[in-house]
């Protein structure tokens, strides 16, 4: 019987526009009543702000965010971190200075370049791009920018992201970080950006915490993913999906392939789980 059901956002739970919306909810609503539990599993922050931002604040619901650096319980507590070296950040910051470094502490996200370089890039376009902009602006308002190393080695951080736009410099940081992979791993969601945390940071590890930590099994959890970082999650859990438009490497993982996001393949799911187990 599954009673935890873990799911990454994007891609995954959330609608094509990267939105919550009623069926989602429905279902997330649906594990409650059957007495069960849910959790989302994602590279976001996921504190009170960003359930407030996403809509779901509406339901009740555990939270690993940070690729699994956060585990926050139903009442919006911390019950798991696990921040990253503060050496190897030096070492990071010091060999790569040019570049606009995201550095994710509990509280606010830590910036090493201007705001106006940082938004240079610019994002998404078109109509998801439109749709994805209140979004992002909440994201900069968390951002502190201009932030020197000392600034950063001045607090705990739980995450570095950061995109790369020179592929000759993307291949040295890609080469950096596998010559500290006795202290930190890349595990972005998609391969155009880096995600770095501790090396024993992920999200199958933080759900199995989970798990314990309600006195489940694994074999009483199911998990649903379509990226980098859902794959040491996948692989884990037995009872693994992932959506039909996730990378092959997730589909491999998982082993079992539903159907697209935008059609809301998890939601349906979940329903289908839960009305089978109630026989």
């Amino acid at each position: 019987m599954i009673k935890l059901f873990a799911c990454d956002l994007d891609g995954t739970l959330l609608n094509y526009f990267h939105q919550v919306d009623k069926t989602i909810l429905k279902a997330i609503r649906a594990v409650e009543e059957a007495g069960l539990e849910f959790t989302v599993a994602t590279g976001r922050n996921m504190r009170a702000q960003q359930r407030r931002d996403f809509g779901l604040d509406q339901v009740r619901m555990h939270a690993v965010g940070m690729n699994g650096a956060m585990v926050f319980n139903t009442s919006g507590e911390l019950i798991y971190a696990k921040p990253m070296d503060k050496a190897f950040i030096e070492e990071l910051l010091r060999a790569f200075p040019e570049l606009g470094f995201e550095c994710i502490g509990y509280d606010h996200v830590f910036v090493t370049d201007s705001r106006e370089r940082h938004t240079a890039y610019g994002g998404r376009k078109g109509v998801l791009g439109l749709v994805m902009r209140p979004m992002r602006a909440k994201f900069l308002a968390d951002c502190r920018f201009d932030q020197t190393p000392s600034d950063v080695l001045g607090r705990d951080i739980l995450k570095i992201n950061c995109h790369v736009h020179d592929a000759a410099r993307e291949r040295e940081l890609k080469a950096f970080i596998a010559e500290h992979s006795d202290r930190v791993v890349n595990a972005p969601f998609n391969p155009t950006m880096f995600e770095i945390t501790d090396k024993d940071v992920n999200k199958g590890t933080a759900v199995a915490y989970l798990a314990r930590y309600l006195g489940f099994s694994e074999d009483e959890v199911a998990v649903y993913g379509d990226g980098g970082n859902d794959l040491k999650m996948l692989e884990r859990f037995r009872n693994a999906y992932a959506t039909s438009n996730g990378s092959d490497a997730a589909k491999q993982a998982a082993g079992t392939v539903i159907g697209h996001c935008a059609l809301h393949a998890v939601p349906h799911h979940i329903m289908r789980t839960l009305r089978a187990q109630r026989g």
